[in-house]
């Protein structure tokens, strides 16, 4: 179905009844909301559009470019958009926008607001919340919202911005969990990926299993995720926001609470090749009460980070050795902002496959299911 609807979009399938505008996609997850907006800028070529149409879109236009942050939470990726970006023949922008889903409501009311269901009846959407919320779509802002399954959209997400941007993927050379700086962004060939793992991080993880675009399935999961960390550091830090969490993990010392190899052997354990600085117990300091009272937020931030990021890549390298895959690529909203979770993971990943596995990673990190709902909704009226 991926590689249908990816087609029907790259060919500009004349088969397709082309549905009204605004296109977007919408993925509701159990955090974050991450929704795709295409702004299309050929007003003056596109002479088919209804006046009221082209006033609207240029309402949203205006309050979406005129704007980074929207509220106090809701924030435009810029450093994402797509300028020039074609669909079905029109040409626009590309926008990617991130609010949580505590904030869902106030987002309605600002759909709502902006009458978009003056020029469009129908909102396709994905994740867990699309089911939650469908009804206070349909009450609030008199739009139906179209749910799809998460998985096709992420998978169908990937290969459609892969398909368009040849630089979309990337992994980190020198992973060092001690000196991030000498980490590396280096470009990868994604052009012919089979098979490979997607590690999907989000409040908790799904992995699948890609072997085409039509043959994939999920393998395995975790309920440390995203939302764990973001827990976690919430009850021992008091920190608030996502964006918090990372910035106090980035200036903390996650061996001042977590208890390494050397804390127990004096050194390397050689018999095993473990290195001394290797972590043996997370938290495994935090039993000791003078441990506990000199470790700083920042620190138990770093440890908590490190917990998640380790535990995630040992799960993926596990699955990666069961299927026989050594294509690993981690996508999710956990990587937004969080390069120092990408260096660890990459880290992690080298450090249990002794070098034998990359982990790769993607530019649009968690849009992807948003990617794959407006995917939809631009075949969705096929003939």
């Amino acid at each position: 179905m991926a590689m249908r609807l990816i087609n029907n979009l790259l060919n500009n399938n004349n088969h397709l009844h082309i549905p009204a505008m605004p296109w977007t996609g919408v993925d509701i997850g159990g955090t974050l909301v991450k929704l795709v907006y295409f702004e299309p800028t050929d007003f003056i070529n596109a002479e088919h559009e209804h006046e009221a149409e082209v006033e609207t879109l240029r309402t949203i236009r205006h309050y979406l470019t005129s704007n980074t942050a929207y509220g106090k939470t809701g924030i435009r990726d810029v450093h994402l958009e797509i300028k020039n970006f074609l669909i079905h023949g029109r040409t626009g922008t590309l926008h990617f926008i991130r609010f949580p889903t505590c904030e869902m409501q106030a987002f309605l009311q600002l759909v709502k607001s902006k009458n978009l269901s003056s020029i469009a009846h129908t909102i396709c959407g994905t994740g867990g919340g699309a089911y939650k919320f469908a009804q206070d779509f349909k009450n609030i802002v008199d739009m139906e919202l179209e749910k799809y399954d998460e998985l096709d959209c992420l998978i169908t997400g990937i290969h459609y911005i892969d398909s368009k941007l040849p630089n979309e993927c990337y992994y980190w050379s020198n992973p060092d969990p001690f000196n991030s700086e000498a980490c590396e962004k280096v470009p990868f060939d994604f052009r012919n990926p089979y098979p490979y793992l997607v590690v999907n991080i989000g409040s908790g993880v799904s992995i699948l299993a890609v072997k085409s675009q039509e043959d994939y399935g999920r393998v395995s999961g975790t309920s440390l995720g995203g939302g764990t960390f973001l827990g976690l550091c919430c009850l021992l830090t008091g920190c608030q926001t996502f964006e918090e969490a990372i910035e106090m993990a980035s200036s903390g010392d996650s061996t001042q609470v977590d208890k390494l190899v050397r804390d127990i052997y004096g050194g390397d354990y050689d018999r095993f090749h473990l290195p001394g600085s290797t972590v043996a117990s997370s938290f495994g300091q935090m039993n000791i009460p003078e441990r506990r009272a000199s470790v700083s937020k920042n620190d138990l931030a770093r440890a908590t980070l490190v917990t998640i990021t380790n535990n995630i890549g040992s799960i993926a390298r596990m699955c990666a050795l069961n299927v026989g895959i050594e294509r690993v690529v981690f996508v999710g909203n956990f990587l937004r902002v969080n390069p120092l979770a990408m260096k660890l993971l990459s880290f992690a990943m080298e450090y249990w496959s002794k070098g034998a596995i990359k982990a790769l990673f993607l530019e649009h990190e968690g849009y992807f299911g948003a990617v794959g709902a407006l995917v939809q909704l631009l075949n969705k009226n096929e003939e």
